[in-house]
């Protein structure tokens, strides 16, 4: 006896099922769907960090597959200049799809609760959430690592990343079509950056780790799926205060990975893009890894 089935695809028939199903009924007839699969066509949603950087870069890649509307999150009162010249950009795609700015502290649980639940109350619906605010402090030594730095970093990188979480879950909930949440955590929450001494970096990346999966085995149930992403070394604004006032780490940490090269922003587009659609709708409390191969050796 066949199993139960206890899902169906939004682009059924689909895969192998199709072709079996057209060499039955002639009315079906192929089609390329892959593509279809990552579409996410009238999607809303939130990326926290959205400013700049890595969030921004995944934002315009969510407005490019389609979404309604990205909300970016971030602390700046105004939007930087990179910001505006994406959100011109997006304009122009001409598929409908807005980028929106909305100032906000992300330590502030409350104010993330009432943002979200705007979008929700004007958009009916929430569907994709990136949580990649966060912030990296200069190298202090683990033994006399000053305690309100270390919360600094911590409410940020991990309270932040929850209350993200959270305020958009909420909004996921209230609608019940489910959703995909993305926690961005770091290589550095599975390992150690050799000869860096970012105790409060890495510690708060272990726990965004933990949190998607703990999260993941507590929404599954309601359609609403988390994983975490952990990019490694990739050049950004955060990193560039590192690389571009010391050159030599470049050729350091390329070193590091089989590749041999950091990371540009633009390579996280499809793995974010994919865990935000449909593509991905079997994958939830996983973490995944975008490192050039750092973890291989």
């Amino acid at each position: 006896m066949a199993p139960a089935v206890q899902s169906v695809s939004p682009f059924a028939p689909i895969g192998v099922t199709a072709a079996l199903q057209a060499a039955i009924d002639p009315s079906i007839k192929p089609k390329v769907k892959i593509f279809d699969e990552f579409t996410l066509t009238d999607r809303v949603g939130i990326v926290s960090g959205g400013n700049r950087g890595l969030g921004l870069e995944m934002a315009l890649a969510l407005c490019e597959a389609g979404a309604r509307v990205i909300y970016c999150f971030d602390l700046p009162t105004t939007p930087s200049d990179e910001w505006q010249k994406t959100h011109e950009f997006i304009k122009q795609l001409g598929n409908g799809s807005r980028l929106e700015y909305v100032s906000v502290d992300v330590r502030d649980q409350q104010a993330l609760w009432a943002k979200a639940q705007e979008i929700g109350d004007q958009e009916r619906r929430m569907d994709i959430c990136i949580a990649a605010a966060g912030i990296l402090k200069s190298h202090t030594d683990c033994l006399t690592y000053p305690a309100e730095q270390f919360k600094e970093v911590l409410d940020v990188n991990t309270n932040g990343v929850l209350y993200t979480a959270q305020a958009a879950g909420q909004q996921m909930r209230r609608f019940g079509q489910g959703g995909s949440i993305i926690l961005i955590a770091s290589m550095s929450g599975s390992i150690t950056n050799k000869d860096h001494a970012w105790v409060s970096y890495n510690t708060s990346k272990s726990a965004v780790l933990q949190m998607a999966r703990s999260m993941a085995c507590e929404l599954g149930t309601e359609n609403i799926r988390v994983n975490s992403l952990s990019p490694g070394h990739i050049y950004t604004t955060m990193t560039a205060a590192y690389l571009d006032s010391q050159p030599h780490l470049l050729e350091k940490w390329s070193s590091l990975n089989p590749m041999g090269r950091i990371g540009r922003p633009d390579e996280l587009r499809g793995v974010v893009t994919w865990l935000a659609s449909d593509a991905s709708s079997f994958c939830t409390g996983s973490d995944i890894l975008v490192s050039g191969g750092h973890h291989a050796w």
